[in-house]
């Protein structure tokens, strides 16, 4: 464990500070960033000269040459970059990188959170952090607008958020995404699903079943869908719609990919997820996947599965599949005020499959249920659960223990035969092997 009380800078680091405070004061930091992001070769030389300058004028701490030239490399590499944080964002097994001020930074490694060795100079320089990734955005944060939402061009998702909101200093969030996607096969070797998921997923997007991946947050849902993704045909257009772009779709070669854009900073030029959905339309898609469903944009996502855009994908925040349901009513309600019988119809006839995620102890991301909607019962949507996983403990080495229950065989199979995604050989082949595989 490491010593978590603040320590004393050195003067390395004072005078590093000093340095940064002298650049800050003729270029501030939303200077600094779109300097670099303008033309990074230009920005280091610029940059470079001027810190040599502001280090040449600090006198009074005594350091030779080497001593000075180490100051300015540090504090280039602080400012091209992004500081202490840029180890972990080199390592690729870290996926989630959370900063709760100056001196408390920590990482998630395989669903376990971990604190880093590592610490900022004060909360100024996370401030500059900040900064250096959201100015190339056009956003801006401030007292006024203390919480903001961006991606770093890798494709990392980031939220920052500072006083007065955050009571502790600056806070910063950097959820990582691979720059691969997973396979469903690669997904079954990390314990995500059963080996004998595998063919029932491809034959429900082949066979343009409209899915809902479900789950908290870092569930695993954006990964899933990627997975999913794969097994789209190549000659199929395929629209992306996202609030801030996540999914990596560079495997196929028809894809058009849109992302909801925040009013500017006159609180002007919103274009809404809903506004995107519905534009998509006119787009001439073979599917429609929204990243991310979390408002009245539900609406015209459930009309577009039930006319004509069958084989969509969604994800959305959920603690069960029944509440799935229950969201959906909710986010209609959103749009316009419909009788709750309308909406439940309308989810009856748009979703056919839910894909529910979520974190089991050890830290593991991985399918908890299979659930398919099975039409109205009544006046509610009913749902047919055909797997679940039931957990009966950790191993030795922190890895969930547990089995695979089979409990009904999917009707959307009918589908899989009479578009002829699969013989009704295989289907009933598939069956027996899910049966014999899980309990």
């Amino acid at each position: 464990m490491i010593d978590t009380a603040r320590r004393q800078p050195s003067v390395a680091q004072r005078l590093r500070q000093n340095v940064k405070g002298l650049l800050y004061e003729e270029l501030p930091p939303t200077q600094v960033a779109k300097l670099i992001e303008q033309d990074g070769e230009l920005a280091r030389k610029e940059l470079s000269d001027r810190l040599r300058s502001a280090v040449n004028a600090q006198d009074r701490y005594g350091l030779d040459a080497d001593e000075r030239e180490a100051i300015i490399d540090e504090a280039l590499a602080e400012l091209m970059g992004l500081g202490p944080l840029d180890g972990l964002l080199r390592d690729r097994s870290v996926t989630e990188i959370m900063v709760n001020g100056a001196d408390r930074v920590f990482f998630e490694r395989e669903g376990k959170l971990y604190r880093a060795q590592i610490r900022f100079d004060d909360d100024e320089q996370v401030r500059a952090v900040i900064e250096r990734i959201i100015a190339p955005l056009g956003r801006r944060i401030d007292e006024q607008n203390p919480l903001v939402n961006g991606r770093l061009s890798t494709g990392h998702r980031v939220n920052a958020v500072i006083p007065p909101l955050s009571l502790d200093g600056p806070l910063l969030t950097i959820r990582k995404f691979r720059d691969r996607v997973y396979t469903l096969e690669e997904l079954v070797a990390e314990g995500s699903l059963p080996p004998f998921l595998i063919a029932l997923l491809q034959w429900a997007v082949l066979a343009r079943c409209n899915i809902a991946v479900s789950g908290g947050t870092g569930s695993g849902k954006t990964t899933f869908l990627n997975a999913l993704s794969l097994v789209i045909p190549s000659g199929e257009r395929i629209i992306t719609i996202e609030d801030s772009a996540e999914l990596s779709f560079s495997h196929h070669p028809h894809v058009v990919r849109l992302e909801a854009r925040p009013a500017n900073l006159e609180g002007a030029g919103a274009i809404t997820i809903r506004d995107l959905v519905i534009n998509s339309l006119r787009m001439r898609p073979d599917r429609i996947i929204v990243g991310e469903v979390r408002g009245d944009e539900a609406l015209e996502m459930l009309q577009a599965m039930t006319t004509g855009h069958d084989g969509s994908l969604t994800t959305l925040h959920a603690n069960t599949p029944r509440e799935v349901i229950s969201r959906l009513v909710t986010m209609v309600g959103y749009a316009t005020p419909l009788p709750l019988a309308a909406v439940q119809t309308q989810i009856a006839s748009a979703i056919d499959l839910i894909i529910h995620l979520g974190r089991v102890s050890g830290g593991r991301r991985q399918v908890l249920e299979l659930c398919e909607v099975a039409g109205l019962q009544g006046s509610e949507v009913s749902l047919r659960r055909i797997i679940r996983f039931e957990q009966a403990g950790v191993s030795a080495d922190g890895r969930p223990q547990g089995s695979w229950i089979f409990e009904e065989t999917p009707r959307f199979l009918e589908r899989v035969i009479s578009r002829g995604v699969a013989p009704k050989r295989a289907v009933k082949d598939w069956e027996a092997c899910a049966r014999k595989e899980a309990h």
